[in-house]
């Protein structure tokens, strides 16, 4: 039981560092009119923040080699409480930027540190768990602009910052006492560098990369610019495109789920294989359907699929790494991955500001992705790629 409730508290802090990414989204307009500020000043904040959590995921997994999973945890609770408390009294647009980028520092710690922890409280159930955290996670991004809204009709965009350090006070506290509470894992203990991780795992990092690098970059792209493509391409104004894009991360709630459960019951280089050839012609979809309900339905599988790779894909690294190694490699995968991810919006912007159009970037993407799916599925045939974890294997 009392490791059900470390993960009980560990599903309460995901949530709430996921929410320290997204809340800056649906608080610019009410940021913006309080400091005096165009809306479109405050987009280096919301970059700020997915920029400080992919800043300190190497870093990260350096300290693991030093310090137990549960100490780093707690350290980026207590780092969420302080950020977002201090970010509440920001007083200009600098100062707001530089608190959501320590706030991203925070959900970018935790990662790295909860996912081979919650892998090893949890053995023979890795993608299970690993989905349910997930999902966890995912509320955050589809309640994040209810809950703003909410919160404004109390108070201001400052008094969000102090609700979130409020409860991440009361969720960092819940942690640590069940986790004094809870018999760890030492799996860790002979992890003790990220060099001789990466050397010796290096395969199965380089397989992952290759799996989630193609696949998460146009994903970037699309989520990014989801309103502005649909305003071009499709005709759809951008109150419905915000519903739409709201569609798109609902659709990954489930998909969480379902998906960490499928991964502890099939191989999964197959299930990878799978998601991210349906993503990528999902992506053909969308840009060949008209009309809004049309849009709406492949919004739902798109939403579904794409979100469905992360806990498939985490299952296959974390099932597949030995004691020794896994942290390290782990944070040496989440690192390069997240590096080649956050370009994605960058690269779809410049190649349509330099006249291409949103459909011949996505068709193009999408099919570079489809090829790299045959490519990779000629390899596992071969037996070049590491098929990973049995379903319900204890990785050693």
């Amino acid at each position: 039981m009392s490791r059900r409730e470390l993960f009980g508290s560990l599903c309460a802090l995901v949530f709430l560092v996921n929410l320290a990414r997204v809340v800056f989204a649906p608080l610019i307009q009410p940021v913006a009119a309080d400091l005096g500020v165009s809306p479109a000043a405050l987009g280096v904040v919301a970059s700020a923040a997915w920029l400080g959590s992919a800043a300190p995921r190497l870093p990260t997994g350096y300290l693991l080699t030093r310090v137990p999973r549960h100490y780093v945890v707690t350290a980026t609770g207590a780092l969420l409480v302080v950020t977002s408390a201090a970010t509440a009294f920001a007083p200009s647009v600098e100062w707001l930027a530089v608190g959501a980028f320590l706030m991203g520092l925070s959900s970018g710690m935790y990662f790295i540190a909860a996912s081979p922890l919650l892998s090893e409280l949890f053995p023979r159930r890795v993608g299970t768990v690993i989905g349910l955290h997930g999902m966890s996670s995912q509320f955050a991004a589809v309640l994040a602009p209810l809950a703003v809204s909410a919160i404004l009709l109390v108070g201001d965009w400052r008094t969000t910052f102090l609700c979130i350090s409020v409860v991440a006070a009361v969720s960092t506290v819940a942690f640590v006492v069940t986790a004094r509470r809870t018999p760890l894992p030492n799996a860790g203990a002979n992890d003790r560098s990220l060099l001789v991780a990466a050397r010796a795992q290096w395969r199965i990092i380089l397989s992952a990369v290759v799996f989630v690098g193609g696949a998460g970059f146009l994903w970037n792209g699309i989520f990014n610019l989801y309103g502005p493509y649909l305003a071009v391409e499709k005709g759809i104004d951008e109150s419905t495109g915000r519903l739409l894009l709201s569609v798109l991360f609902a659709a990954g709630v489930p998909a969480f789920a379902i998906t960490g459960r499928l991964a502890d019951r099939v191989p999964n280089v197959p299930l990878l294989i799978a998601v991210v050839a349906c993503f990528s012609v999902s992506v053909l979809v969308l840009t060949v359907v008209d009309g809004v309900l049309a849009v709406a339905a492949v919004s739902v599988v798109l939403g579904f699929v794409i979100h469905a790779l992360f806990p498939a894909i985490d299952t296959y690294t974390l099932s597949s790494l030995p004691d020794r190694h896994r942290s390290s490699a782990y944070a040496v995968f989440s690192a390069t991955a997240m590096s080649i991810e956050a370009f994605g919006s960058g690269t779809v912007g410049v190649l349509v500001a330099s006249g291409f159009s949103y459909t011949a970037v996505f068709r193009g993407l999408a099919v570079g992705v489809l090829v790299l799916v045959a490519l990779l599925t000629v390899l596992y045939r071969a037996g070049r790629i590491p098929a990973g974890g049995e379903p319900g294997e204890i990785p050693g």
